[in-house]
């Protein structure tokens, strides 16, 4: 089975999914995220199933692992162990892309589309931040408040 690589709205974000788990037997995950400059981003969370591996494609994003500041520009990878809370930010003046490899492959797409669901109910005013951590944990992503 191939991937879709369906582009996913989620906000202002665009993920498309390179390798899905069914293709890889659930070994892992690939997907690009575009993120433009100044975006709302995902809350600072952690997953204790799986890790996350980014490698920077355009631009500049800032993903803060345990606190600690990675600026990720093209060619540049950071590794997200299991339990690490993180999250991302381009703080830049330009759009960024990355792709993320998630190991096992446990986050699929439909964790994007549920979560684009909820961002676009909001109609531009703030989303539902109980319904946002309701997916989150849904799909073993847990929020960091």
């Amino acid at each position: 089975m191939t991937a879709t690589h369906e582009t996913i709205q989620a906000g202002p974000i665009a993920i498309r999914f390179l390798l899905e788990a069914d293709q890889t037997r659930g070994a892992l995950t690939a997907f690009e995220c575009d993120v433009p400059a100044a975006a709302k981003v995902p809350a600072p969370h952690s997953h204790d199933a799986f890790e996350e591996t980014i490698y920077g494609l355009e631009g500049t994003i800032t993903f803060t692992v345990d606190g600690t500041d990675h600026d990720i520009a093209p060619g540049e990878a950071v590794f997200i162990p299991r339990g690490a809370v993180h999250g991302f930010v381009n703080r830049g003046d330009a759009d960024a892309r990355f792709l993320a490899v998630t190991t096992p492959g446990l986050l699929g797409p439909d964790y994007f589309r549920e979560m684009g669901d909820v961002v676009a109910a909001a109609a531009g005013g703030p989303p539902d931040i109980e319904a946002i951590m309701a997916v989150m944990r849904r799909h073993g992503l847990t929020p960091a408040r």
